[in-house]
């Protein structure tokens, strides 16, 4: 494992290469692979309740950043993986915003990526309060050629987003390529819930829905049991299971593994699902056991949930670190809990470590951190 540490134009993050003991000449150029929406997210919280109709409600805190396929590139990007993204983006301020967080601030390569003249770019207003979220979106869609190239760049792996009843003829074209496809799947608005509306799935190797969709799609009333029956479909299935954690079977070898979640106070959980994926992937190419996979996941995740916005939440490598000297400080920390993160040890560089919890600079359009 070899760690250095850079600096890109907007932030200071200690970057790790996960995937340095792994890589060879002739290795696919990217680690991973996304297409999707590129949202403008304007976050709202601190509200004490849900906003009442007819009054005004005021937030204590609030913050701008890239959204929707954005908190998955991010995520990746921010654990070491070269990441690259396809995808549309405006041609006004809210676009510009977002390619420039994303390219020049993330390190995110966007060469298949398009800006589209007289678009406006989507935005979403998210309100997070009582650990849930409200969010109202706008959004037109984009001339049919935009974004995704029919034959999409040679990577490692691709994190796909299902929709029931439809193909996506670039997940079959990666796949064919050698492509690892991770799947996630929004809610079934059909409400089938049937598994052969993923035609997909039959391209993936790994598919992580939440309990519910996992007990939906299987017609099941246990999701470790979804995530066992999920096997028929797929090789590897990774089922999210909360406040409870996640369950995770690998129908090639029969291995199963669940781990706990993290307690944390979460102030806002956007993006969260999408930073559990790309911990998850990481571990996954990184060729760590199934358990280390999903404690990383995990991990990721809670420590997204405690900063503002979907992608500039997501943590990196100091942040990690920061998180396992801190909790390995504790005199009363449980020694079996503790060995459940012990493969970090070795991972995390040991310089330029933060203090933990570390507090942010509240993200918001057109606003540059000093130094």
């Amino acid at each position: 494992m070899t760690a250095s540490i850079g600096e890109g134009p907007h932030r200071h993050h200690a970057h790790v290469d996960p995937l340095a003991a792994l890589r060879a000449p002739g290795d696919p150029p990217w680690d991973v692979y996304l297409t999707g929406t590129v949202f403008l997210d304007i976050i709202f919280t601190g509200l004490d309740s849900a906003p009442v109709r007819g009054t005004e409600s005021w937030a204590r805190g609030m913050g701008s950043s890239p959204g929707g396929v954005a908190n998955m590139a991010t995520a990746l990007a921010r654990l070491g993986l070269r990441t690259c993204l396809a995808a549309a983006f405006g041609d006004d301020h809210y676009g510009e915003y977002c390619w420039d967080e994303l390219k020049e601030g993330e390190g995110i390569d966007l060469s298949p990526s398009r800006k589209v003249p007289g678009w406006h770019s989507p935005v979403t207003v998210s309100m997070a309060y009582e650990g849930e979220r409200t969010m109202v979106s706008h959004g037109h869609e984009p001339p049919p050629e935009e974004p995704a190239p029919d034959c999409p760049p040679r990577a490692r792996a691709a994190v796909a987003s299902l929709t029931p009843g439809r193909r996506e003829p670039w997940i079959a074209e990666a796949a064919k390529q050698g492509t690892r496809i991770f799947a996630d799947v929004g809610w079934d608005e059909t409400g089938a819930w049937d598994p052969a509306g993923l035609a997909d799935l039959e391209h993936c190797e790994a598919f992580l829905p939440n309990a519910e969709e996992a007990m939906r799609y299987t017609r099941t009333d246990c999701p470790r049991a979804a995530a066992h029956a999920l096997t028929e479909y797929v090789p590897l299935a990774v089922v999210t299971l909360g406040a409870e954690g996640a369950y995770a079977v690998d129908g090639r070898t029969g291995e199963s593994a669940g781990v706990p979640a993290i307690a944390v106070e979460a102030l806002d959980p956007t993006g969260a699902g999408d930073v559990f994926v790309a911990g998850f992937v990481t571990g996954t190419l990184a060729e760590w056991p199934l358990a280390d996979r999903l404690a990383f996941a995990g991990l990721t995740a809670a420590l997204s949930v405690q900063e503002f916005g979907g992608s500039l939440s997501a943590p990196d490598w100091s942040e990690i670190g920061a998180w396992w000297r801190k909790v390995q400080s504790y005199e009363s920390q449980d020694p079996a809990a503790l060995s459940r993160y012990a493969f970090l040890e070795g991972l995390v560089p040991e310089e330029d470590i933060e203090a933990w919890p570390r507090r942010r600079a509240v993200p918001t359009i057109g606003f540059r951190r000093p130094g």
